[in-house]
């Protein structure tokens, strides 16, 4: 079996592969997390070298959740801001990710993470109207700076679901990333919307390097619309439906921080 992997897409979007090329070292770059290693990319496909997986373990899961702390603390010019270096396009899975640079989090995340989702997921039918109207208050919360704090933009992986975490046999890889300056919570999110192993141990190694902010478990909604926007958009009503109640709880939560 060869020791690297190849993807190819004569298809794919321009610079599709050389954004993920670009992600994956600026990752790697913060000295965390480990990163999948690119051995050559160029237009239409990209190689990278072959994870072995394993099982995943309670050691290498708390390693995962402090390295994580790690990469999210190397920081971001901004939120929304691109790798370090990369000026060509953003992409989530095959859709583009815009890029921006902003000081508070709340207006961009609204804005550039959850809305643009939101108006495809309604055009493909996987939001109805009106749960496309609380997803709109939810988001106007959001925009008023209702969950900003004094977070500097954290170096994120931006697709971290558990597809994109490998186990292999010396410990957690991450693979596909959306990289860009976001906020620290919204990968944890991600690793809670579909599942990972022993995710309360990665949790606790994050803790152990990071402590996170009181309440963040209640956020979890919060930093789960752009993920949700994103699937309710091409996979379908159940993810829409999902969406509008992550967007319903969003919103009592605001009420909730403003009393």
């Amino acid at each position: 079996m060869s020791d690297t992997i190849v993807k190819s897409n004569a298809d794919a979007p321009p610079r599709f592969f050389e954004a993920e090329a670009a992600g994956l070292a600026w990752l790697a770059d913060a000295g965390g997390a480990r990163v999948v290693r690119v051995v050559h990319v160029e237009p239409g496909s990209i190689e990278l070298e072959r994870i072995h997986t394993g099982r995943p373990q309670v050691r290498a899961a708390r390693e995962f959740g402090s390295a994580l702390a790690v990469t999210h603390d190397a920081g971001a010019a901004a939120f929304g801001a691109p790798p370090h270096g990369w000026n060509g396009p953003l992409f989530i899975g095959r859709r583009p990710l815009s890029a921006a640079h902003e000081s508070t989090w709340g207006g961009f995340y609204a804005r550039e993470r959850v809305l643009p989702y939101l108006e495809l997921a309604i055009e493909s039918g996987g939001v109805g109207r009106g749960q496309a109207s609380i997803v709109r208050q939810a988001c106007e919360e959001v925009a008023a700076g209702v969950f900003d704090d004094d977070d500097p933009p954290s170096r994120i992986h931006g697709d971290l679901w558990n597809g994109n975490v490998l186990w292999s046999p010396t410990g957690v890889v991450l693979i596909d990333p959306a990289a860009h300056g976001g906020h620290r919570e919204t990968d944890l999110a991600m690793l809670a919307l579909f599942g990972c192993p022993y995710l309360d141990e990665i949790v606790e190694g994050y803790e152990q390097t990071h402590p996170l902010r009181p309440g963040w478990r209640e956020r979890i909604p919060l930093h789960q619309l752009h993920p949700l926007a994103v699937h309710a958009a091409g996979y379908g009503r159940g993810y829409g439906d999902a969406l509008a109640d992550a967007a319903a709880r969003v919103i009592a939560l605001a009420d909730a921080t403003r009393r």
